[in-house]
């Protein structure tokens, strides 16, 4: 983090009374940053000013950099003090803005971005340059390594001399941004999808260190989630290979935290070892749901161990009164990963007061070493072969080296969405250990008091204050696939109820002829069809109107989600390594839902059994039945009073 010192006697900045925590930590830079507001355009405007856009989120890295590098350089400071309108705006708060850059960045770069993103406009707002990191001095002499110096004084003096061809070009990519893309053509939907889709992913597949890409490595959850299903439906071996590699890899150590549990954002290197360290909802959520079902799968118990320490570490380290913060820091104490990495003499000498007489040994197989596998001879925690049974013990006297350093900078944001994604993996082990059932349960609620008010939901907030930002279409979507697999769980009606308004709000809000937005205020943006940094909100739609369907009897859900897909069909059929949760849906709409009826109790006593269930588009519906009632679309099928039957019976139902 960058050193306050110098500005020790300076005044904060407007950024003071922001909410966001991305915001406050910027409110002591010499820049003289707005927050997102009319009256910065306004100014911009009547000073004939250029705007300098800023977005970047509490926990990155390279955001932590740039603010270090440029936001605290007096020379940096200065010019954009000047000549420009400084602009602050924190991507978890405020996504539809930052969607809105993303595509144009996308645009003037030809590739997609990443954070910080860094857009220059001008007075009208019509942006021309896009960038990311951007370092203070110049790199080259192209303008790709123009530095944030030389690049703004640049810019401030076309903007003052109102430079012609920077004019027409922003009027160009506001015209062309404006403009909707809309597919070629529909294609019919057809369960074959998932046949290219293998293809794609095996093409992606590093068969050495598991996972889809070489470095940076990303988790690519979606794609986990659609392997297994094709799994349950086809049992392909080659998709249990790439799955169960992949699962296996990144959990040696690095990228997951083996001390305090929970994953980081990403892996800078192919083998899942060195992350940048930041731990976000999101990736937690959906993870903990992928190992989750790989458990119920393929039934190894080091999945449902890894499903249970996200679990643990969001409730043990990033939970207030059963409200989950978004994210964790990768540097402390001014530097990246300090919190997280070990010298060999503290470990070797932990161990030897532990009474460990093999501590050289230990440290070998934990891949601590004099020379360590990160920066400045420090070590992450790794085994390559295995987790030996003596690391629970150990595991406590490194997070007793650790309890003595000072924590990453937590992101105290409540997020529905996010929220949402670990609340709904919680159910689904709930089933497993009703311990997270409960806590699945009351987080659901918690949440629920907290963002939903007076029929109205809301995006973020932070504990004890009033959300002011409302919900875009994946609080909608997240929520209402979270309360959905509540009902299937507890069967409360409450729950099923309030997934059915809000899927009717956000048809009604966000929804037209199969395309969705993802928000309808000031930025009117497209949502996202393919899965990038999570799964796509429309996806997830889909997901919540075809369970609807089924547990209302009602095709008007079904139809809004055929609609969807068929809107995305051309590049679903053709590309559907880019869609795979939408790939899981076509399937489940082409295969269509099982229903089991029978009694709450039964449900509640065999809810392990019933999770096990092979097939992965099952609901279930209480009544008074003590046996076990299979149902299809329109009509039961089978009966039986053992719940190891139904297994049977779905698959000779096909």
């Amino acid at each position: 983090m960058p050193n306050r010192l110098a500005n020790a006697d300076s005044m904060p900045n407007r950024l003071a009374n922001a909410d966001s925590p991305y915001l406050q930590q910027h409110k002591d830079n010499p820049v003289d940053w707005w927050p997102w507001c009319d009256e910065a355009f306004e100014t911009a405007k009547k000073e004939n000013k250029a705007i300098f856009i800023s977005i970047g989120y509490s926990s990155c890295h390279w955001c932590h950099v740039m603010e270090e590098k440029v936001f605290e350089n007096e020379e940096c400071a200065k010019i954009l003090n000047e000549s420009f309108i400084s602009i602050k705006v924190d991507r978890e708060e405020r996504p539809d803005i930052d969607k809105y850059y993303q595509e144009v960045y996308i645009l003037l770069n030809r590739r997609a971005g990443g954070w910080p993103t860094s857009i220059f406009c001008t007075p009208q707002n019509k942006p021309f340059f896009a960038g990311t990191y951007i370092p203070p001095e110049s790199q080259q002499g192209s303008i790709e390594g123009m530095g944030f110096i030389e690049l703004t004084k640049l810019i401030a003096r076309k903007v003052k001399e109102r430079d012609p061809k920077l004019l027409q070009n922003a009027d160009e990519i506001e015209n062309f941004i404006k403009q909707p893309e809309h597919p070629k053509e529909a294609t019919v939907l057809k369960e074959e999808f998932y046949k290219p889709f293998l293809t794609q992913a095996k093409s992606n597949y590093d068969t050495r260190n598991g996972g889809f890409s070489r470095s940076p490595k990303f988790p690519h959850v979606s794609t986990l989630y659609a392997l297994l299903t094709i799994d349950r439906i086809y049992e392909e071996k080659s998709v249990k290979a790439m799955v169960t590699n992949t699962l296996d890899n990144m959990t040696k150590g690095g990228m997951y935290d083996l001390i305090d549990g929970g994953f980081c954002r990403y892996s800078v290197d192919e083998r899942w070892l060195v992350p940048h360290f930041e731990k976000m909802l999101y990736d937690n959520g959906l993870l903990c749901g992928v190992y989750t079902d790989a458990y119920l799968l393929y039934e190894d118990e080091k999945y449902l161990k890894t499903a249970k320490e996200i679990a643990d570490f969001w409730y043990n380290y990033m939970n207030e009164e059963n409200l989950f913060y978004s994210a964790s820091d990768a540097d402390s104490e001014g530097q990246e990963g300090t919190y997280f990495v070990y010298s060999y003499e503290e470990v070797f000498s932990a161990l030897q007061e532990a009474g460990y007489n093999n501590a050289e040994q230990m440290c070998q197989e934990m891949d601590i070493s004099h020379h360590g596998n990160f920066e400045n001879a420090k070590s992450i925690v790794r085994f390559e072969n295995g987790i030996p049974e003596w690391f629970d013990d150990v595991k406590i006297i490194l997070q007793k080296l650790r309890a003595e350093r000072e924590y990453p900078f937590i992101d105290k944001k409540v997020q529905t969405s996010w929220s949402a994604m670990l609340i709904n993996s919680l159910f689904k082990l709930g089933a497993i250990d009703s311990k997270y059932h409960t806590k699945a349960k009351d987080s659901l609620d918690a949440l629920l008091a907290t963002m939903y008010k007076e029929e109205r939901l809301y995006h973020t907030t932070l504990i004890h204050k009033e959300p002011k930002v409302e919900a875009f279409l994946e609080d909608y979507a997240f929520l209402a696939q979270a309360l959905l697999t509540a009902y299937k769980y507890t069967q409360d009606e409450m729950y099923l109820i309030t997934a059915h308004r809000l899927v009717n709000k956000a048809l009604e809000r966000f929804y037209d002829k199969g395309l969705w937005n993802f928000s309808d205020g000031e930025f009117s943006v497209k949502a996202e069809t393919t899965d990038n940094t999570y799964t796509s909100s429309v996806s997830i739609m889909i997901d919540c109107m075809l369970t609807l369907s089924t547990l209302l009897e009602d095709e008007k859900y079904a139809h809004f989600a055929f609609k969807t897909m068929e809107y995305n069909s051309y590049d679903l059929g053709r590309r559907p390594i880019y869609y795979p949760y939408m790939l899981t849906q076509a399937l489940r709409y082409l295969k269509e839902d099982r229903m089991i009826k029978s009694s709450l109790n039964n449900f509640t006593n065999n809810a392990y059994e019933l999770a096990k269930i092979r097939f992965p588009f099952v609901l279930f519906k209480a009544d008074e039945s003590d046996a076990y009632m299979i149902c299809g679309k329109t009509s039961c099928f089978a009966n039986t009073n053992d719940v190891k039957e139904i297994d049977r019976l779905i698959k000779n139902s096909f």
